[in-house]
Parts: structure tokens; C-alpha cells; sequence
């Protein structure tokens, strides 16, 4: 039996940027809603969200962690994101399959470098969010700039629906413009000791003013209140929660409140603005997916009543049930026991145990509904992205897409012995870790790791050790770089090899163009039917993916390019399948020869807040560094210097700001996007390659 009705239900995460309170906020929710006895703490690593030994050593959140909790009789479903770039994976993921979010500021850093990218990732998933400006009793904090922050860099409407009551040490509360009441909290340390009271008379004014602008901006959205706004009737609080749900909904604009996490004020009217603004899962459109067969669309409403379907969108490995499989249920219900079907695998599995998640503690359940987040345990064929249903109805729901790794290490196992645990070990990361991976050099045959920066690769060492007990030597970080062309090109491959009596004979002829960058790789077949059988078509393509994938310059795999297929020819007795893959193979490596291709190199984001007096160095080393200085602004009493920059040139980089500026500096770096490398650059890298000069990525 279902314990909460849908309506009531609520499927939000905390995204921010790193060290914004994302994790302490989650605990004092835990705390206030009678999940968890004591609270916990990030810095004391005592934090229940950050459960691995890696997250509680270092403070920082490595896994998204999901959690259930009760407030006003409604069920919240909680996903705690990391704030590190190199984790955006995590973020990814789970706004895939998220209803709603909660997007962090600090009250002193205001819209920061990864607070734009988690923004711009729940933008493509249409997640309405609330704004939670954090730290109030920081010193230094201006939450009137945070907010204007959100409307320049982030190009949306925030609508304050409250007023903090001071800033910094005298931060004691917040106004509800909506009811017309301050929450003020007491002496009591643990916050649970809160009152409500009418507006003071200091504040009145104030709030008259601030609750007349928000009713302007609240009538665009709902007709029945403009009515009522010109007619100067008396607007209820219920009807102006409303309007305010329906504009988040609509993305028009996006609640913006005041707390102070750490010291306890403001968490319960952020569970309040969650259960009155973030939308339940029927709120959000029905789920769209189509049919593995057919092709043709597929819905599914959120509903206990409609046919069954789900999407994996995180694996985890346990020490005691094997593989955890965390999924998202969008309709019907399943229940332990029954079959279920994987569309995106076409397999027939057997559910033996589904669990309620509490960070890394589980409870087990009988049954799953649509709306809910759990995880099933013991299924070991699941992976990342897979959609669940029934066989008899099947569809396959959109997979999140995730980034492209720009780091890769060579890895060797200390002893002989342990090669095998290694490669076990690595498959299980690449399992629950979308943008791990694991390949081969090319040149060497070492074993390569690829990860999203050096903290990712760290972290994986770090658990090769602590959970599988393998020792390995990791060779220095190098950056992952792409080859691409710049024009047009057209290239012949014809094979034939006579092996006794019977030969082996393929040919085709390719035109190949580059596409904008991130578009990856398009194949197109122009030939006119009958020319060749078709079961050959897929070998060409085949054939054209392999050779990217050796590169054209420098062994790097070769991106952004259609290849069309013009002509070909057919041998009734020669004619084989892994010639015209081998031909395809020859015309592709032709045609990019004659077409320009150059190397392509990741740039990455990089923002400095430094004092004033370090600026001239900064920009004088970023400037050798091969970057470009995008914008210098002003924040509070520092500097803020944002410039695209090479990864090549930033490995080590926390060392030498911390020489340049004495240590008073912070950054922060996350990937752009591929751009070409300059010719000499080019030059250096292909000489590395084959050994002419010494290797040495850094080149300093």
C-alpha cells in the first residue's frame, strides 16, 4: 500500500557550487524532519550524505547520495550532488531523473563557476528550481548581490519571497513576504527553537514595498490575482503560494530564500518552499520515451495505473549484495519478485530486492510507485541509462548523456599477481562511473585511465586500495586530446587479397566533412540500392569508426566528421564482410590525409578570486599559459579574473598560485570545450609522439 498519495511527493536535489553548504543543508533537513537524532557535520566528517572514507577526509561530496524524508505529510525523495567539477557526472544523473532542484549560493561567493554549469544542466532537463542563498552569517555577505548575480550571469528572474533580518553576525531571521510574518530564531543552538510574529514596524515599510513587487511580478503568471492586484482586494497568502508554484513550474522565475545552514536558521521554511513550490511528479509532463521495435513515441503518465517503467540511472557496487542498480520509477508500480524487462538490453530479469536508500544504509521494501526513487540489489546485467518495463509494453527512455573524459593516466599494478584484481576493480568503477574509462595506449599497450581531472583519478587510487586491496602505480596525468578535420575530402579503399581459391575483395569510395564541434560522428549512405548487399553497409561504418579511433595525426581518436558513403562495388564470389571493413578503413585514412586535420585540445574555465595586488602576476601567467582573459570584476574586496586556458598548462596549478599570490588565492577549473591546438603546439605534440623530443606534458 502506498504510504504517501503522488501529489504529496517530492523528488529534489541540492546542487551548487563546491563548499556553498549543499551537504549541511541536507543534514539539517535529516535532523529537522526526524530522520537522523544529531546532526552531522562535513568538516568533522561526521556528515550521513558523505558516507564514503574519501568524502569525510577530504570534506568534500565525491557520490550523489539519495535519501527519504517526511515533512507536512508529504514524502521528499533527496539527491545530494557534489559541488567538484570533476564529479559533474553525479549532477548529470540525477537531474535526469530529479522533479525539482534546490540551486545553493553563498551569501559571500554569490553565483559561482560550477553554480553556472549545474544551471545550465538543469536547463536542458526543464527542472524548475528554487535559489537558496546560504552562509547569511558569513562575514562579508551581500545577498542582494548574490541575487543580482543570478539575473546577470545566469540570465533569469529571481523572486525574493523573503527578506533577511541582518547579515553576517547579526543574521537572526528572515520575513515571509507571502504571510507577512517574521521567523526569528532564539538563542537555541540546534534551531529547533523558532518563532513567528507579525512585521515589526522597522520592517514595515519595507515589506509593503517588497510584497507589492512581488504581487506585480506574480499577476503576469496568474490572471485571477492580477484581477484582484488592480481592484487593490486583499490577496490571500494561499493564493499567492499559488501563483508562485505555477510560475516555478513554468520556469517564469525562481523563489529566492535566505538561511544560514550551519547555525541552524532557515531550514524549515526552505521544507516549506519545497513542498509548496517544487512540483510533484504530476506536475511535470508525462514521460516521453519510444518503442525499441517500432520506433514510434511512447507515454507513459505518472501514475500507479499506467503500465510499469523506470530508468537506472546510477550503479553502485556493495561489498555484501554485488551491484546496486538506483532507479527512478515514471509509472505503475513493481514488486519484489516480478519480472521485469530491460528494453535498452532486451533482457528478462527477476527482481529479488528493492531498497529504500538512507545514503549507504538500506531498508527493504515490498514494493516501488510511480514517483519513487529506490534501488534494486543483486542485478548484475543493469547498467547506467537502462530503462526498465514491462515486455508486453516496452519503451525506452532517453539515457542522460554525459561528458567526455579530458584526463588519462597509465596504470600498473605493483606486482604481477595483482593485474587481474586491477582490471576486475577498474570494470566496476567504469560501471558505476560514466566518465571513467579504461583503454590501451596504442603505442605502449599500457593499460590507460581516463577521468574528468587529477582529484577524479586520485580518488579512484585512493578506492583501488581501501576496497580492493591493489596496489598500483599511476604514471603522470596527460591530457586526452581528439583529432578532427578542417575540410572536405574524398578518399578510394579497395582490398583484395587471394587466398587460394577463394579471395576476399572490398571497395568504397567516402567523402568525408568536418561537423561543429561536440556533433561527434555522422555516416550517411548515398549509394543507390542494389549496388552492394546492404548486410555490408554496417561493416563500412564499422570500418570508418576504427580507423578514428587510430587517428589521423597522432594517434588521438578522430571526432566531428561526417563521412558519407558516395560509391562502391561488388564481387559475387569475393566479396566479404571484413574487406569492405578494411576498405572502408583505407578510404577513411585517405581522405584524412588530404583533409587538414589538426589535433584538438581541451580549453577549460578557469576563475581566480585573488586581492587586488596579485592581479598583474595572474594575468601575466595566464597570458604564458597560452589563455585569454575573458573578464575582471569586482567582488566584495577581491578581484575575480575568469580566462580560458589550456589543460596542458594547468597541471600543478594550485602550486604556483599559491607561490604567485602567497597562498591568498583561490580557483576553480572546469572543462569548456575542444578547440585546435595552435601549429607549433601541434608540432610539439606530434614529436612527442614519435619520440623526438622528451615526453613532458606540462612543457615547463
Amino acid at each position: 500500500m502506498r504510504s504517501c498519495p503522488i501529489e504529496r511527493v517530492r523528488n529534489i536535489g541540492f546542487m551548487a557550487h563546491i563548499d556553498a553548504g549543499k551537504t549541511t543543508t541536507t543534514e539539517r533537513i535529516l535532523y529537522f524532519t526526524g530522520i537522523t537524532y544529531k546532526m552531522g557535520e562535513v568538516d568533522e566528517g561526521t556528515a550521513v550524505m558523505d558516507w564514503m572514507v574519501q568524502e569525510q577526509e577530504r570534506g568534500i561530496t565525491i557520490t550523489a547520495a539519495a535519501t527519504t524524508c517526511y515533512w507536512k505529510d508529504h514524502r521528499i525523495n533527496i539527491i545530494d550532488t557534489p559541488g567538484h567539477v570533476d564529479f559533474t557526472a553525479e549532477v548529470e544523473r540525477s537531474l535526469r531523473v530529479l522533479d525539482g532542484a534546490i540551486i545553493i549560493l553563498c551569501a559571500v561567493g554569490g553565483v559561482e563557476s560550477q553554480t553556472e554549469t549545474v544551471w545550465r544542466q538543469a536547463d536542458k532537463y526543464h527542472v524548475p528550481r528554487i535559489i537558496y542563498v546560504n552562509k547569511m552569517d558569513r562575514l562579508g555577505a551581500d545577498p542582494m548581490r548574490a541575487v543580482n548575480e543570478v539575473r546577470t550571469r545566469l540570465g533569469v528572474r529571481p523572486l525574493p519571497v523573503q527578506i533577511p533580518i541582518g547579515v553576517e553576525d547579526s543574521f537572526a531571521g528572515v520575513i515571509d513576504l507571502v504571510t507577512r510574518e517574521e521567523v526569528v530564531w532564539k538563542g537555541d543552538v540546534l534551531g529547533t527553537d523558532f518563532e513567528r510574529r507579525p512585521v515589526s514596524e522597522a520592517y514595515r515599510e519595507e515589506v509593503e514595498a517588497r510584497r507589492n513587487e512581488l504581487l506585480e511580478v506574480l499577476s503576469e503568471v496568474d490572471d485571477e490575482l492580477m484581477q484582484k492586484y488592480l481592484d487593490n482586494e486583499e490577496i490571500t497568502p494561499e493564493e499567492m503560494k499559488r501563483a508562485i508554484r505555477k510560475g516555478t513550474l513554468e520556469l517564469k522565475f525562481f523563489p529566492v530564500l535566505f538561511g544560514a545552514s550551519f547555525r541552524n536558521k532557515g531550514v524549515q521554511p526552505l521544507l516549506d518552499a519545497i513542498v509548496d513550490y517544487l512540483p510533484s511528479p504530476v506536475d511535470i509532463p508525462p514521460v516521453k520515451g519510444f518503442h525499441p521495435r517500432t520506433n514510434k513515441e511512447e507515454i507513459r503518465k505518472a501514475s500507479d495505473s499506467e503500465h510499469f517503467c523506470a530508468l537506472v540511472f546510477k550503479i553502485m557496487s556493495d561489498p555484501f549484495l554485488g551491484s546496486l542498480a538506483y532507479f527512478r520509477v515514471y509509472s505503475g508500480k513493481l514488486k519484489t519478485g516480478a519480472g521485469v524487462y530491460n528494453a535498452t538490453k532486451d533482457q528478462e530479469e527477476r527482481v529479488t530486492r528493492i531498497l529504500e536508500m538512507h545514503a549507504n544504509k538500506r531498508r527493504e521494501i515490498d514494493e516501488v510507485y510511480a514517483g519513487d526513487i529506490a534501488a534494486l540489489g543483486g542485478m548484475k546485467t543493469l547498467s547506467t541509462g537502462d530503462t526498465l518495463c514491462l515486455k508486453s509494453r516496452p519503451i525506452l527512455l532517453e539515457p542522460p548523456v554525459f561528458p567526455e573524459p579530458v584526463v588519462s593516466a597509465t596504470i600498473e599494478p605493483r606486482t604481477k599477481a595483482d593485474h587481474q584484481k586491477l582490471l576486475n576493480a577498474l570494470e566496476k568503477f567504469m560501471a558505476e562511473d560514466p566518465t571513467f574509462r579504461v583503454g590501451q595506449d596504442p603505442m605502449t599497450g599500457q593499460t590507460l585511465v581516463r577521468g574528468m581531472g587529477e582529484l577524479h583519478l586520485e580518488i579512484i587510487m585512493d578506492r583501488l586500495s581501501r576496497e580492493y586491496g591493489v596496489q598500483a602505480r599511476l604514471g603522470r596525468p596527460q591530457v586526452a586530446y581528439k583529432e578532427t578535420i578542417t575540410r572536405e575530402a574524398t578518399g578510394e579503399g579497395k582490398f583484395i587479397r587471394q587466398i587460394g581459391g577463394k579471395g576476399q575483395y572490398g571497395h568504397c569510395v567516402l567523402k568525408i566533412e568536418p561537423l561543429p564541434r561536440g556533433a561527434g560522428f555522422e555516416f550517411i549512405n548515398k549509394l543507390k540500392a542494389g549496388v552492394i548487399p546492404p548486410e555490408f553497409i554496417p561493416d563500412i561504418e564499422k570500418g570508418i569508426r576504427e580507423a578514428m579511433e587510430a587517428g589521423l595525426v597522432a594517434g588521438y581518436p578522430v571526432t566531428d566528421v561526417r563521412a558519407t558513403l558516395l560509391e562502391s562495388s561488388y564481387h559475387e564470389v569475393d566479396s566479404v564482410a571484413i574487406a569492405y571493413k578494411i576498405a572502408a578503413s583505407m578510404a577513411f585514412k585517405e581522405a584524412g590525409q588530404k583533409a587538414a586535420p589538426v589535433i584538438l585540445e581541451p580549453m577549460m574555465k578557469l576563475e581566480i578570486v585573488t586581492p587586488d595586488e596579485y592581479v598583474g602576476g595572474l594575468v601575466g601567467d595566464i597570458n604564458a599559459r597560452r589563455g585569454r582573459i575573458e573578464s575582471m570584476e569586482l567582488k566584495g574586496s577581491s578581484r575575480v579574473i575568469r580566462a580560458y586556458v589550456p589543460l596542458a598548462e594547468m597541471f600543478g596549478y594550485a602550486t604556483v598560485l599559491r607561490t604567485i599570490t602567497q597562498g591568498r588565492s583561490s580557483f576553480s577549473l572546469e572543462f569548456f570545450r575542444y578547440e585546435p591546438t595552435p601549429a607549433d603546439v601541434q608540432e610539439e605534440i606530434i614529436a612527442r609522439i614519435e619520440g623526438r623530443v622528451p615526453f613532458n606534458e606540462a612543457r615547463r
